[in-house]
């Protein structure tokens, strides 16, 4: 891929793929530390987040009307934006982490709601989903680390799916209706292409110096497949 083709061009230093082998060690080291202390980070803000005396409030706020899910998801589209321009500042460093803070938080704050119903009904739903999210993750990182293959054609594919899902989801929120299993096994399809895709990113179109930014995206695949593989078994628990 040229550098003009690249979706990651900017004025940050070499490629990743381009860069000495120690350069490169280092700079997927930092990113997965990144990427591992905001999944903590994120466990720990849900641990008070759960526990906290306002947060039935906050989630029937969320959900007070047919538009009020709606409208928290517009907002953390623009919480998403805002984290991303942030996350890959090649000018400030404290404006990059800020970004993936943001970010964090974000994301804490959209799970509450499904997070105090999947407790509700069965605390272990939320450690097994948890369990299964680690090793397809595991698993997905593997396949690209080993093959080295890119996947950056994924690109088109994923943006053309979350467009549909979108409108899928919309459709739900204002009609009232239940998307169903089959919506969740093919988010939880879509979610490992975007792994597959963020992987692969890390490995040949991210430059040096971007860990920041490529953990965050690696953080938001991650928690897209988490979101659906609880969802998954919150509803096939109910049957």
């Amino acid at each position: 891929m040229s550098s003009a083709d690249n979706p990651y061009r900017s004025p940050w230093g070499t490629l990743a793929w381009q860069a000495a082998a120690d350069e490169r060690a280092d700079f997927i080291r930092k990113t997965y530390l990144h990427l591992a202390g905001a999944v903590a980070a994120f466990i720990g803000l849900e641990a008070i987040l759960i526990r906290a005396p306002f947060a039935p409030d906050l989630v029937q706020l969320m959900f007070s009307s047919r538009y009020s899910w709606l409208i928290v998801l517009g907002a953390f589209m623009g919480i998403s934006y805002v984290a991303n321009s942030w996350a890959q500042s090649s000018t400030s460093v404290p404006r990059q982490y800020a970004g993936l803070v943001l970010y964090v938080v974000g994301e804490a704050v959209i799970f509450l709601p499904l997070l105090m119903v999947a407790e509700h009904y069965s605390p272990n739903l939320i450690f097994t989903a948890g369990w299964i999210t680690a090793l397809l993750v595991g698993a997905l990182t593997a396949i690209v680390f080993i093959s080295g293959h890119d996947f950056s054609y994924l690109r088109g594919i994923l943006m053309i799916g979350g467009i549909a899902a979108m409108v899928i989801i919309g459709w739900a929120c204002l009609s009232g209706h239940n998307i169903g299993i089959p919506f969740t096994v093919a988010m939880i399809a879509f979610a490992c292409g975007y792994i597959l895709y963020d992987t692969s990113n890390v490995m040949h179109h991210y430059r040096i110096g971007q860990h920041v930014a490529a953990s965050l995206a690696l953080f938001a695949a991650v928690a897209l497949l988490f979101w659906y593989v609880l969802q998954l078994l919150m509803q096939l628990n109910r049957r």
